[in-house]
């Protein structure tokens, strides 16, 4: 990375490099063809990972994390981001939302993450509102001093089943200069739950190992005690883990371009054709250069944005931005290495074409590319009343 590190970011990148090559690259192109990373895999890495401190590396070290800051898990996120999902998902970075748990919510379900005995789900998306978060349409309705919920989560990921889930549903709505709008407050569902079922998502043709879950509420009853922070309030919970989780999305991207560019430049230099390398025609060489150029602006955006959210002034628009253009640059860089490879870039005995589908996702998760440009519009317009 052609960015100025401290030595201590620099032990930490060099701790990961070497536990992704032991740890996590000898699989990815098995778990990939299976679609499955083999429980005792699993157990493996999250086990190395505990004993090399790398686990849970987002939380504070008061609650047993590893407490590093923005711009550090923006490096973590990066190097991890040259493989799979599905093998480094085990290398859990749990949501930051638990840290709103409080009393009886710290053991069970907090520290359990910090520990690895307990995974949880991020339970958003709904496959009828997708990126607009306030049509969804599950819905949780007080009964006393419990909750009925009803409705249907989608493309919920996690590597393996989870132990609980942080929901989001509509409690209720309100009325604003603007027309009605919802109420959306955050609960601690359980796996297992009466009414509460978890099931297998379809495969996707990107990070195959890395499964989605479709979560369905059926009439489920939850104590208020499950209310994760306050009540009517989830909807800003949500927002700011959506923030981070799009600056990891970008640094991961990142990774991926640095990978694909390396594997690039290696081909273009030893094949040869027409009696020299392919590096040196122009066809070949410019398409190195404007790889080279969209990693060094990725970069520096993604650690713009972490460096804001270390000082506390992060916005919206500055993870959108990041985020948008590591994305699709990402997605360049792998059309781009392809095509230097030619035929053999579309062939599983290479890691190229896995790549390629697995970036072509970025552009999707945690907020499209168009409502990454809706956010960063609608920043600028309101600058001048728009």
């Amino acid at each position: 990375m052609d960015y100025p590190l401290t030595e201590e970011q620099r032990m930490l990148v060099e701790s990961i490099r070497i536990f992704r090559e032991q740890e996590l690259a000898p699989y990815e192109a098995e778990v990939d063809r299976t679609g499955e990373v083999p429980r005792e895999l699993g157990a493996q890495i999250k086990r190395r990972a505990l004993e090399m401190g790398l686990y849970a590396p987002n939380l504070p070290e008061s609650i047993g994390g590893g407490g590093l800051d923005y711009k550090c898990l923006a490096l973590f996120e990066r190097e991890l981001g040259k493989t799979s999902y599905g093998l480094h998902g085990f290398i859990h970075r749990p949501s930051e939302i638990l840290m709103g748990c409080r009393g009886e919510q710290v053991d069970e379900y907090l520290l359990p993450c910090v520990t690895g005995d307990k995974k949880e789900v991020f339970a958003l998306t709904e496959p009828g509102a997708g990126s607009d978060i306030m049509s969804m349409q599950t819905r949780a309705t007080r009964s006393g001093d419990e909750f009925v919920i009803n409705g249907r989560k989608h493309f919920i990921s996690s590597p393996v089943m989870p132990d609980f889930a942080i929901l989001f549903a509509q409690t209720g709505v309100t009325q604003t200069p603007k027309g009605e709008r919802k109420l959306v407050t955050g609960f601690l569902v359980d796996a297992g739950t009466p009414g509460f079922a978890i099931e297998r998502g379809p495969r996707c043709a990107a990070q195959r190992a890395y499964h989605t879950w479709q979560l369905t509420f059926d009439r489920c009853r939850v104590n208020e005690s499950k209310i994760l922070g306050e009540e009517h309030r989830g909807f800003e919970l949500a927002d700011e883990w959506l923030r981070m989780g799009r600056v990891w999305v970008a640094a991961a991207a990142c990774g991926k371009m640095e990978r694909l560019i390396d594997l690039a430049a290696a081909w273009a230099a030893e094949r040869k054709q027409f009696g020299q390398s392919i590096g040196r025609f122009q066809g070949t060489s410019f398409k190195l250069a404007d790889m080279s150029v969209d990693l060094k602006a990725a970069d520096l955006l993604v650690m713009d944005a972490a460096d804001k959210a270390d000082r506390g002034c992060m916005r919206n628009e500055d993870a959108a931005i990041a985020k948008l253009f590591a994305s699709e640059a990402v997605g360049r860089a792998a059309d781009r290495t392809i095509q230097i490879y030619g035929g053999m870039g579309l062939m599983e005995d290479l890691p190229i074409e896995r790549l390629w589908r697995d970036a072509r996702l970025d552009r999707i998760w945690d907020g499209t590319s168009e409502i990454q440009r809706h956010i960063i519009s609608r920043a600028l317009l309101r600058a001048y009343g728009g």
